[in-house]
Parts: C-alpha cells; structure tokens; sequence
C-alpha cells in the first residue's frame, strides 16, 4: 500500500516524499487507522520492519498546533541511542509543521536538559529513568499527556524497567491513548496490557521466529575466545565484508575484541557499550552509519531499533542466551532489498542456546569448516578459566571434545530442560506506590 493511500496531509507526504518513501511496510498499513481511531494499541513485528514511522505518523496527522509549554505526546524508549534515533525521526516527518520535539536520557547534564525543557515541548522522547529523575525535580509536567507510546517494551522489561513503568503511570492521566510496540510477546507484557490498557487492539506481522529471506545464516564451531579472535581477524581479512556488526555478550569483553582486532587491522574498527562516554557513542556510531570505519563491535545495546544503513555482515562472535535476540541482532543487516551474511560463533557451552535459536527460526543453521589459517589456541581468558574447557581440533564435535576432557557434565533431570527463548520472567516489586495510573478505565467511554 502507498502513502499516498494513506489519509495523510500534504505536510506528511512532502515529508515522506523526502525521505524517497513510497510504499509502507505490513506493520504501517495495519495499524495507522487503529491508531487514528485513537484505540489503545500493541504492535507487534520483528526489528527492521518500520515500527517507529508506524506510530509517528498518525501521531502526527492528528497533532495540532499548540503554545503550551507542556508535552502531549510521550515516547519511552529502553536506551539513549534510541531517544536520538525517534527523536530524528520525529524531526524528519515533521519537518514542514511547527512541531517541538525533545529527547531526555541519562549520562548528560539534567540542567541543560531542563533549561530545553523549559522552551516547551509538543512531543518528548525520553528513557525512563531520567523522566523520573525530571518529574521528581518537577522539570516537567505530564498531566497534558494525550498519546504514551513504549516502544521495543520487550526489551524494557528485559532490562528491568518494569518497576519505572510503574511509576511513570503514576505521573500521567488516566485518560489517554497507550501504544505499545514490541518484537515479541510475553507474559510481562500480557499483564502491562490487563493493567494500563482499555480494550487494546493487537496487531501482530510476521511470526518474529521466520529469518529475513535476504539474510545468508551459517555458523561455526569455535574453541574458545582466543580462537574465536583468530577465525574473526582471518573473516576479516580474508572475505568480502565491507560493513560489520559485531556482538558480544559484555563490555569487559567488547574491549578485550577491539584491542586484538586493532592489532591486526588498526583504527577500523569502532566500539560501543554503556561504559562509553555518549559523545563517544554518537561519534563511533555517525563514523559506522557513514563508512569511515568498517566494523563495529557491540553489545546488545544496540541490537534494538537503531537503524545502521547498508550492514553487510552481522557476526555474532557470541551467541545470544535468548533467542529472540538473535534475530534482532541478524536484523540490522538484509534490510530493504539489500543481501546480508549472517555469522555466528559457537563454542561447546554455546551449544544449548544455538540449538534454541535454531528452534526458534525453524531451520538447521550450516556449520562451516574452520580456515586452514585459523590458529586453534588453548589459552583461555578470565571469563573462561571457571569452564576449564580444554577441546581437541576444530574438526572435532565440540561436545564429544569436552566430553572426553571431563569438561562436559550432563545435566541433572531439573536442569536439562531446553530454554526455548522468551524474556526474563522477574517478579513484580512487593510493593508498589499508588498508581493514579490504575484508575478504571471505563470513565473513557
């Protein structure tokens, strides 16, 4: 379906004439006029599929010209690239409207962004803690809120922000529209539905276990960290892979890769994890998104909504524990009518959770045969000391090696059942403020 099919107005479609946007994706189609409607909302479609313009544009078609000081529209976001990134996109779409559109996170200075908040806003974009921390110090009010939008909400509540939710509910109307937009669905989310919501619509595209059909997935059985060093720098070297993605599963870790990558192939390579300064953060990801260095290493940080054109290769130098992840990770390249490589790495204690992503996405991913040029090294980090894993050759099963080692221990009947993905499930906090939040909704009516 085109925009131009949409009800949309002129400012709209010249704004997405822009952009060089033509034709919307299922996820845009399905759930404009629901939102238009002004129905509570939970969307749901796997990463890269237009999630964001698919609430910013009836939120715009509907958002009229207004001199109050306060913000009508709230969007929560789980990280500080992702306020940058709907925060530009908001900007672009709206580019021929009066529309203030302001973004809050932590690790920058609360008085400055007072001091922006203070100029008035129609829409703001925020993480959830820093709003608190805003609404505490009384720098914003949100009693004119008529839209809460929570994107990548499964991510959120696998980060731990249920309890923030809860009290940001706390700060709003209870006459209002909720938009929830989601990867997957869960039981958390379930339950956020019962509590705050009112007769919502869900909107589900696309099974968020079914791969992308431009993405090439294949896989390799890995050693150890050192090993998987040497296979990724001979990749690197060796094969044609002009932008990279690379994730790793923690910041101490992410540091460790890019001082042996900078070995080998120096100033390439960029890297990002909550640690890093946020003028870092923009930096390295303005000098990927642009070209002017070839890959980048990160944490999962970024495997959520940030949209990084032109990806040529995902590698995964470890593999997720949850299996949804893995396909937010692979998401990032393939994207359009672009082709994409995915790549992961898999050592013997890795084995359980690629055979869950396997299950997850239905397929057999093929493993690969290890470069003749690959040294296979026993050195083990850190981290890997407690698994006092020893293997064999990379020609050998991973699993039979350590085995044979005494590495291996086969689970106990309560421990050997097969985590088949979904988030984290976290008990609810013992108590709970007051929530005016909680109100029936039925006085909407």
């Amino acid at each position: 379906m085109k925009f131009s099919e949409f009800n949309l107005n002129t400012t709209l479609l010249n704004a997405l004439q822009d952009l060089s946007l033509e034709e919307a994706t299922p996820i845009q189609e399905e759930v404009y006029s629901k939102i238009m409607s002004g129905s509570d909302l939970l969307g749901i479609a796997q990463t890269g599929t237009g999630k964001t313009f698919a609430y910013i544009l009836p939120i715009l078609r509907t958002l009229k010209f207004s001199k109050q000081n306060t913000p009508r529209i709230l969007v929560l976001v789980p990280t500080r690239e992702l306020v940058n990134q709907v925060v530009e996109d908001f900007k672009s779409l709206s580019t021929y409207m009066n529309i203030r559109v302001q973004g809050i996170y932590g690790g920058t200075s609360m008085l400055t962004q007072a001091a922006r908040l203070a100029e008035g806003v129609d829409v703001l974009v925020a993480t959830p803690g820093r709003l608190i921390d805003h609404g505490l110090n009384r720098n914003i009010k949100l009693n004119n809120i008529t839209t809460l939008v929570i994107d990548e909400v499964d991510e959120m509540l696998n980060l731990g922000f249920r309890h923030q939710l809860d009290s940001v509910f706390d700060l709003l109307p209870a006459k209002r529209q909720n938009l929830m937009f989601s990867a997957t669905i869960s039981e958390d989310i379930e339950a956020l539905l019962s509590e705050f919501f009112y007769q919502p619509e869900k909107i589900e595209v696309k099974n968020t276990g079914n791969a992308h059909p431009n993405i090439t997935q294949k896989a390799y059985e890995v050693l150890n960290f050192n090993t998987k060093v040497n296979l990724l720098i001979s990749l690197l070297k060796n094969e044609d892979l002009t932008k990279v993605l690379i994730f790793i599963d923690s910041k101490k870790k992410a540091d460790l890769l890019i001082e042996e990558i900078d070995k080998k192939i120096p100033n390439a390579f960029g890297v990002i994890h909550s640690n890093k300064s946020q003028n870092y953060r923009n930096n390295v990801i303005e000098d990927f998104d642009s070209g002017a260095i070839k890959g980048l290493v990160a944490t999962d940080l970024v495997a959520r909504g940030i949209d990084f054109s032109l990806v040529s290769t995902v590698i995964n130098f470890d593999v997720p524990e949850e299996p949804e992840a893995y396909i937010h990770r692979i998401g990032r390249t393939g994207r359009a009518a672009h082709k994409g490589d995915a790549i992961s790495f898999v050592t013997e204690y890795e084995l359980v959770n690629f055979k869950n992503i396997e299950l997850l996405i239905g397929m057999e991913l093929p493993l690969e045969k290890m470069p003749d040029n690959v040294n296979i090294t026993h050195a083990l980090i850190p981290e890997e000391m407690s698994n006092k894993f020893e293997g064999a050759s990379s020609t050998t099963n991973l699993k039979m090696a350590a085995i044979n080692d005494g590495a291996y221990h086969e689970k106990s009947d309560k421990n050997s059942k097969i985590n088949l993905g979904g988030p984290t499930k976290r008990k609810p906090p013992k108590t709970k403020p007051i929530n005016r939040g909680r109100l029936k909704r039925n006085n909407r009516k």
